[in-house]
C-alpha cells in the first residue's frame, strides 16, 4: 500500500504538518517494501485551489491513503473523487503518524475536517 503523508521537511524524521494542501513536503511511504520518497508539495503556494492540486498530484502517484491533519472541504471532495482514503493525524514525525496509521490509532474522515481558507492556511 502505498501512503502519503503531510511533512514540513523532506525526511521520516521531519514534523508532521496538518495542512493539507499547503504542506511543504508529502512522503510517500511504500508499506510493501518499506520504502519511502519525500516530494515537495507543488501545491504548497498556489494562489487558490491547493487542496484540489495537492489531492490530483497524490492521486498520480499511486497513493491510496493520505494522512494529515486538516482536510478543507475542496481538498476532501478531490480526494474523495479520487477514491483516496484520508485519515487525520495531529502532531509528531512523519514516522510517528505512519506507526500511528499502522498501529490502528487513526480516524478516517468522511467528510472536510476544516474550514475553506482560500490561500490563508
Amino acid at each position: 500500500m502505498k501512503i502519503a503523508i503531510s511533512a514540513s521537511g523532506n525526511t521520516k524524521e521531519s514534523p508532521f504538518n496538518p495542512r493539507f494542501g499547503r504542506c511543504d513536503y508529502f512522503l510517500f511511504n511504500d508499506t510493501d517494501t518499506g520504502e519511502w520518497e519525500a516530494f515537495p508539495n507543488p501545491a504548497a503556494g498556489a494562489r487558490g485551489g491547493a487542496g484540489p492540486q495537492a489531492a490530483q498530484y497524490i492521486a498520480n502517484q499511486g497513493v491510496e491513503l493520505v494522512i494529515s491533519g486538516r482536510y478543507g472541504p475542496n481538498a476532501f471532495a478531490a480526494l474523495d473523487a479520487a477514491g483516496l482514503k484520508a485519515y487525520i493525524a495531529s502532531a509528531g514525525t512523519v514516522l510517528e503518524a505512519q506507526g500511528k496509521f499502522l498501529a490502528g490509532e487513526l480516524e478516517q474522515t468522511g467528510a472536510a475536517t476544516g474550514p475553506e481558507l482560500h490561500g490563508k492556511g
